[in-house]
């Protein structure tokens, strides 16, 4: 009868055991799917960073062009009102 209880609390003690074990391989399975995710994560923020750089540089491209185009606009446009005054004067006179 001494014996059976011991038994019994040595299943016990094993199952405990037996289940930690299983608790330690889902947490290392779970680990090491967070790390993956993690590593995912890293290579979309590098992507991502090297997107915006590449968008900053078309902005600051397009703003001196704009630029430019404001400044032969200044010039052209004078220049051909004076054109269609001219040729206005030419048809008209």
């Amino acid at each position: 009868m001494n014996n059976e209880p011991d038994n019994s609390l040595l299943e016990v003690l094993t199952d405990i055991r037996d289940n930690q074990q299983l608790q330690l391989e889902r947490q290392a399975e779970a680990l090491a799917l967070q790390k993956e995710q993690l590593e995912i994560i890293r290579k979309q923020m590098e992507r991502t960073e090297k997107i915006q750089d590449r968008a900053e540089q078309l902005q600051e491209k397009s703003a001196q062009i704009m630029n430019v185009a404001r400044k032969v606009m200044i010039i052209v446009l004078p220049v051909i009102i004076v054109l269609v005054i001219y040729l206005s004067w030419l048809i008209f006179r």
